[in-house]
């Protein structure tokens, strides 16, 4: 089993969508392109990848997204979360992924 954990910051950005907005987070491109280097090959349906991540005390089974016109993963916040650990659009935050195989 191969672990890798990475932890970063980046900023809140919203996604309109037709049933809602979603809450996401860009992860860095130096970051992105390595997680796609070593874990590329195991990219589920759109190009996500499971993950394990954690805000401050918030633990959570989630996924990342890669959009390849940004060149980077997506993380998508969910709403839960966002309440719990006072996210808003436009703040930075800091967090880490856990990605197991």
């Amino acid at each position: 089993m191969i672990q890798k954990k990475f932890k970063m910051k980046a900023r809140v950005w919203l996604w309109p969508g037709e049933t809602g907005a979603w809450y996401l987070a860009t992860l860095p491109k130096n970051i992105s392109k390595e997680i796609r280097t070593v874990f590329g090959v195991l990219e589920r349906g759109w190009r996500s990848l499971p993950v394990v991540a954690t805000i401050d005390k918030t633990h959570w089974k989630t996924s990342i997204f890669y959009d390849s016109k940004r060149g980077a993963y997506i993380f998508p916040l969910k709403y839960e979360v966002r309440k719990k650990e006072n996210i808003f659009e436009g703040n930075t935050i800091t967090f880490s992924i856990e990605i197991q195989t």
